[in-house]
């Protein structure tokens, strides 16, 4: 029998009307604005109104370092919901929005895969509720006003060598990286080095998602750094005197999206910043929702725990003031014969060497977790060709750390194959456990980086090139308390290193920053490591290839 693909699954759904999945949540008519049947916004009036309610149990769910296999770190968060939904919890999940960027360019979908996901999956993979086109003409919006200001006279005196924000796209481009604007004479504006980085980079995409409400957006615009004088000066957005439009582009924007799973569990759907080039979660807004909706709210984020789960912790819930109940690890078995040195054509048949020896990165990331002080529940995505010995040794890894086990088969039978998963995650949620962060807000940044490097990352030492240096000196001299912002490294997401060949579990390694940048707005620091690109390049065989639309209207190659 032919397996069904997750586009054909999704065709499938028999989806509710989202007036429907939003009156069983307790959403008046009022709180809701509905994009069509099957999607809303929810504005702030029912924020408001569930301000005093009680929290329900906040699930974090990562993952080991991400393989060409993958990892089904969605899909596991899908399914959890739905299983949660099984056993007569009242859940609710909270995810980021997909890039069109990936969606084009290698994943081809990013809304879970088989019977775990949310739905409905073209609009949310293709444009959604346009909330990533919103964000990229707010950018694009200050970088035109900018230009403006210098082909207008220049009052601000602003150096043209020292501009530091980019215009912004949401697909890959690798043409677009480094470009020269302003050519064809005195009318089309002053010639300029410029640069292009997808928007989920950017930093509005970071203040979005950050941002407490509409006042907090609005003033995070206007703090964003956006340059020096020739003066060396600082320049900021509010100098330009245009975050109150971008505020204005973005009003909707702000607003988290329902929507709901293949088996009608809600679902909030909001912001998304990649995890290895920002800092990997959603909106701080759908989470606290999410939070005050339901008992459990399960929420994910990106790339591996080293990337997205320490952004969250030493970002997000450093910012927002929140704190996970249990985190949920993911993992498969072909991705830890892969970190074991097993080529990727072979990682499904058996080979306990190869998982004994890719199984340290797993370990690591069980240590990380269990250091920020939080339970911890280990599940193991299951496929056909897993078998009992190799489970087995991953079962007895989780013994050995004293963390929960539980096989998920929730892409082959949604959310009934996440029952044992759930119970177990119900279990760690009523544990007793206290958050501890990575470093102190009073650290320096270069302590902090450092911190990352050899606690999370497991690094000996970390280097700063001299470029980097000088931007930290540059930074720090600005005087307004930067120092104690939160670091948000852009590091390659495929190995616990800077280095992307170095898989497993590297030692005495040194990580190596070349450069630093401030993100006012978004109240913390990037510090580029490796090879890593804000811009990131379609392959030679992009997936925008082999998707299709009929003369009907029926999409296809969406995976």
């Amino acid at each position: 029998m032919k397996q069904l693909t997750d586009i054909e699954i999704a065709n499938q759904a028999q989806m509710k009307p989202i007036v429907q999945i939003a009156a069983a949540l307790g959403i008046k008519e009022e709180e809701l604005e509905p994009y069509g049947r099957f999607k809303a916004k929810l504005n702030d009036t029912l924020a408001n109104r569930l301000e005093e309610r009680k929290n329900g149990k906040l699930i974090l769910v990562t993952a080991i370092n991400p393989t060409p296999s993958g990892e089904g770190k969605t899909t596991t968060t899908v399914g959890l919901g739905q299983a949660m939904a099984k056993i007569g919890k009242n859940a609710i999940i909270a995810l980021r929005e997909p890039s069109l960027g990936p969606v084009f360019g290698i994943k081809g979908g990013a809304a879970g895969g088989g019977w775990s996901q949310v739905v409905p999956m073209e609009d949310i993979n293709l444009h959604f509720t346009g909330d990533f086109h919103a964000i990229t003409a707010a950018n694009n919006l200050l970088c035109a006003v900018l230009d403006n200001h210098i082909q207008q006279g220049n009052e601000l005196d602003i150096d043209q060598r020292r501009i530091l924000i980019n215009r912004v796209m949401d697909m890959n481009d690798r043409a677009l990286r480094n470009i020269v604007a302003g050519l064809g004479g005195r009318l089309n504006g002053v010639p300029r080095e410029d640069h292009f980085s997808i928007t989920v980079a950017s930093e509005v995409m970071a203040i979005l998602c950050l941002a407490a409400d509409l006042k907090d957006l609005k003033e995070r615009l206007g703090e964003m750094l956006v340059a020096y004088t020739r003066q060396g000066a600082p320049v900021y957005c509010r100098d330009l005197q245009v975050h109150g439009a971008m505020a204005a582009l973005l009003k909707d924007a702000l607003k988290p999206n329902l929507v709901q799973t293949l088996e009608n569990t809600p679902a909030l759907i909001h912001g998304g910043p990649f995890a290895n080039i920002a800092h990997g979660c959603n909106s701080v807004r759908a989470t606290k929702l999410a939070m005050k909706l339901a008992d459990y709210a399960i929420t994910e984020a990106g790339f591996g725990a080293d990337l997205g789960a320490e952004k969250f912790l030493d970002i997000k819930c450093r910012t927002a003031g929140l704190k996970p109940d249990c985190v949920v690890l993911v993992a498969t078995l072909r991705a830890l014969k892969y970190n074991g040195g097993v080529k990727k054509e072979n990682v499904k048949e058996e080979n306990i060497d190869a998982l004994h020896k890719g199984i340290g990165n797993l370990e690591k990331h069980i240590e990380n977790m269990m250091a920020f002080g939080l339970p911890v529940v280990v599940a193991l995505n299951r496929f056909d060709t897993d078998t009992e010995a190799e489970i087995a040794v991953v079962r007895s890894l989780c013994e050995q750390k004293g963390v929960a086990f539980a096989l998920s088969d929730v892409f082959a039978k949604g959310g009934e194959g996440g029952v044992e998963l759930a119970e177990q995650v119900i279990k760690a949620c009523e544990k007793p456990s206290e958050l501890m962060l990575t470093y102190l807000d009073t650290a320096s940044i270069a302590d902090k980086i450092r911190a990352v490097a050899t606690k999370i990352y497991g690094a000996a030492d970390v280097v700063f090139t001299a470029e980097a240096d000088r931007q930290l000196a540059a930074i720090e001299s600005l005087d307004k308390g930067y120092e104690r912002y939160p670091v948000c490294i852009a590091k390659t997401q495929y190995s616990l290193s800077d280095n992307p060949a170095l898989l497993g579990r590297p030692k005495d390694f040194t990580l190596t920053v070349r450069e630093v940048r401030l993100s006012a707005g978004a109240h913390f620091v990037v510090a580029l490591t490796g090879d890593i690109m804000t811009m990131p390049g379609l392959s030679k065989e992009p997936a925008a290839q082999k998707i299709d639309i009929d003369d009907d209207g029926r999409i296809t190659g969406l995976f």
